[in-house]
């Protein structure tokens, strides 16, 4: 079963990059609604081949159990420019998300052709195994309240280069 979404933010593919590389700002993006708390000390930015446990609060009180965040990413050359791919293969390990057998994460980022200064964030989700069923429309509620707030928080991302 997938979760799909495709949009447009206000901020350039650099900044979307960096904050997809973020701990802090991933976090952010299910706030109020859920809490995404990091088990050991998080790095400044995750990267490739780096694997980080968070648990996970509703309402930043009750427990919904952890998850396992595996990250990969790679580049792919398209004809509007450069797809860049953050992939999140790890699983959840405690609570109801762990019943499920197959979850897959990936988000991809590149410029809006025409459109200095945004870019275009497509995301899939797709999971599997018997609870997929029951457990996609929860999921499915929450990429939407994730999309909101992407689309809120992106403006935000964006920070003068270095000289």
């Amino acid at each position: 079963m997938r979760i799909l979404q495709k949009f447009q933010i206000d901020c350039d593919p650099d900044a979307a990059w960096r904050a997809l590389h973020s701990p802090r700002a991933v976090a952010e993006l299910y706030g109020p609604l859920l809490d995404v708390q990091p088990l050991s000390p998080p790095p400044t930015a995750w990267e490739p081949g780096q694997d980080a446990a968070v648990g996970l609060f509703a309402l930043g009180i009750v427990p919904l159990g952890r998850q396992l965040i595996a990250v990969s990413d790679r580049v792919v050359e398209a004809k509007d420019g450069q797809v860049r791919i953050f992939r999140d293969s790890g699983s959840p390990l405690t609570g109801p998300l762990a019943t499920l057998d197959v979850w897959d994460h990936q988000m991809a980022i590149s410029p809006v052709p025409g459109a200095p200064g945004r870019t275009l964030w497509r995301e899939r989700l797709v999971i599997g195994g018997r609870t997929a069923p029951a457990l996609w429309p929860v999921l499915w509620t929450m990429w939407q309240w994730r999309g909101a707030r992407i689309r809120a928080l992106a403006p935000t991302w964006a920070h003068d280069p270095e000289a």
